[in-house]
């Protein structure tokens, strides 16, 4: 069997970007199932409710949801427990440093296979309040539109 090349992404947390200032990303693995990487190879998985937990400096992800495998058999796992993370000693102490400190929260950005490895994207976050979700957007808005009036120009057509 020919072994996986490049990156293949599974799911996103799109409103993550939203919701909360990402100030600092990571990259981990995953301490996975047999049938939790067949289901996800399947790109099933949700990280909406998902958040990182370290607990005696060990990284864990809570909250994602990985359906069970259709074909699996009493050897199937749980939709949403636990995962640990495989990350860095530096980095799970420079992590749980910046989220006593500073009140941060960790969240999964992404899930996708590296290589044929599983792989989280996992983000420092601070929480955005209403009015930098508006002020967001509509600056989202503005440059949309100076992208378009741009576009129209360099095809000749007048505003």
């Amino acid at each position: 069997m020919p072994k996986e090349q490049g990156r293949k992404i599974v799911a996103q947390n799109k409103k993550a970007r939203h919701d909360y200032h990402i100030e600092d990303t990571y990259e981990a693995g995953m301490v996975l199932q047999g049938t939790e990487v067949k289901s996800l190879r399947l790109g099933r998985a949700s990280l909406v409710d998902g958040f990182v937990d370290i607990d005696d400096h060990e990284a864990w992800l809570h909250g994602v949801h990985i359906p069970e495998y259709t074909q699996g058999t009493w050897t199937n796992h749980p939709a949403r427990r636990k995962r640990k993370l495989l990350l860095n000693r530096v980095e799970i102490d420079k992590i749980e440093r910046r989220v006593n400190e500073k009140g941060l929260t960790v969240i999964p950005l992404a899930l996708y296979f590296v290589d044929g490895r599983a792989k989280v994207e996992i983000g420092l976050a601070k929480g955005k309040k209403s009015w930098d979700k508006r002020h967001s957007l509509a600056e989202r808005q503005a440059t949309r539109e100076v992208e378009q009036a741009i576009g129209r120009r360099a095809k000749g057509m007048r505003d």
